[in-house]
């Protein structure tokens, strides 16, 4: 039998969903085991894009100033979409660029020095989502409330549901690095990094290539049913961006903004990919995890003061009302920038609108959300487009059935 441990919190997952989580339970006094199948540093899949709300996000959940970690910090910006150029955009809030091998360290280490007991370098199995508990090797971890913050094919959430994600609504990404010696875009002493983003370098996503300290990293990203053929994308998001194709290629499942309706069941909560709590548009992942991260730490924290542990899911539901309706809004947007009838007018809408632009590098900074560009959004196109997006979900590829 294995030897058996007793918390008031487990959280699986120590990525920046998990370690946030971790670090407010353990700064508020819950004892906390902090589990992840891999030792840090690890390697993780990931554009890297610590955007200004990620900062936010960060600094309400570890009550630091910065990640004890490297990141290039860019203020330039260039879009492009579907093959047309939109253009380069200067002296934007700060984008900071993070490598997740260093990031998630530096994240981790936060969480057990604020005083989570970690437990890396085993997988856990036999997954109890009832009692919650979990084994590792010859340990038995047990708790009052167990947070799944373990990525897109999260154990938590295939225990709780059969299935980690729906196969029509999941995104899937490709990504390289490339070293400053063989990146045409890596900043340099005399440059100033630009951050660069292709809207369409797939079917229904997007591409980056994002400058960082040691580098650049390339990707490109979309809804996994409609790229059969990503490798074929990411090729030709080479070729485009001036970068060999001989270089080793990654991949990754990404939870593409389709949020569950319910992120868990009784004590058991989800919380950032294993939520699905990602950006639609632009796959942003690491500000909504540290976000769901503190709040269901600070749900269960509550529950559990409050003698009542059952309530922390409808405590973090209620928490979490601001980001589903964000990624609401941006749901609601993406149609226009992703159909062919529709995107043509919305990017020139975005050309001509300096308010438009300032608005959407305003919302990755942090400083408004997407709720305010849909406002100015319905004010400024013609009502035919709100028309035709009710109209044609059958070209959409969020129609799915909406995860548990």
């Amino acid at each position: 039998m294995p030897s058996p441990r007793r918390f008031d919190l487990i959280v699986v997952g120590a990525g920046p969903a998990g370690s946030a989580a971790a670090a407010t339970a353990a700064r508020a006094g819950l004892s906390v085991a902090l589990v992840d199948k891999c030792d840090f540093p690890r390697h993780k899949l990931c554009g890297g894009g610590f955007t200004g709300r990620a900062m936010k996000a960060f600094r309400a959940a570890f009550a630091q100033d910065a990640p004890e970690a490297p990141y290039l910090t860019a203020t330039s910006v260039s879009f492009g979409a579907f093959g047309r150029e939109i253009g380069r955009y200067d002296d934007v809030p700060p984008i900071h660029m993070a490598m997740r091998q260093t990031l998630d360290a530096a994240l981790f280490k936060a969480a057990t020095d604020a005083g989570a007991a970690p437990f890396t370098g085993t997988a856990p199995r036999d997954i109890d989502v009832s009692e919650p508990a979990l084994t590792l090797g010859d340990l038995r971890l047990s708790a009052t409330v167990m947070i799944g913050a373990d990525g897109v094919s999260s154990g938590v959430a295939r225990a709780l549901y059969g299935r980690p994600f729906h196969p029509i609504q999941i995104g899937f990404a490709l990504e390289a690095e490339f070293p400053p010696s063989t990146a045409p875009d890596a900043p340099t002493e005399a440059s100033d990094p630009v951050v660069r983003i292709d809207f369409g370098a797939a079917d229904w996503g997007y591409g980056w290539v994002f400058p960082k300290t040691c580098g650049t990293t390339v990707g490109v990203g979309g809804v996994h049913t409609r790229n059969p053929d990503m490798k074929a994308q990411m090729t030709r998001y080479l070729d485009g961006s001036g970068h060999p194709r001989d270089v080793r290629i990654k991949g990754q499942y990404l939870p593409f903004g389709a949020p569950r309706r319910v992120p868990g069941r009784n004590r058991v909560l989800l919380a950032g990919d294993a939520a699905g709590l990602v950006d639609p548009i632009t796959g942003e992942g690491i500000a909504y995890a540290l976000i769901s991260g503190r709040i269901a730490a600070e749900a269960a924290t509550a529950a559990l003061r409050a003698g009542a542990p059952d309530t922390a899911l409808a405590r973090y539901r209620k928490g979490l009302r601001p980001t589903y309706r964000a990624i609401g809004h941006a749901r609601l947007i993406r149609p226009l920038l992703f159909q062919p009838r529709l995107r043509d007018g919305f990017i020139a809408s975005f050309q001509r609108s300096e308010t438009l632009k300032h608005d959407y590098l305003r919302m990755l900074a942090g400083e408004t959300e997407y709720a305010d560009i849909s406002r100015k959004l319905v004010a400024r196109l013609p009502r035919h487009f709100w028309r035709a997006i009710t109209l044609s979900r059958s070209e959409r590829p969020d129609i799915a059935p909406p995860l548990p």
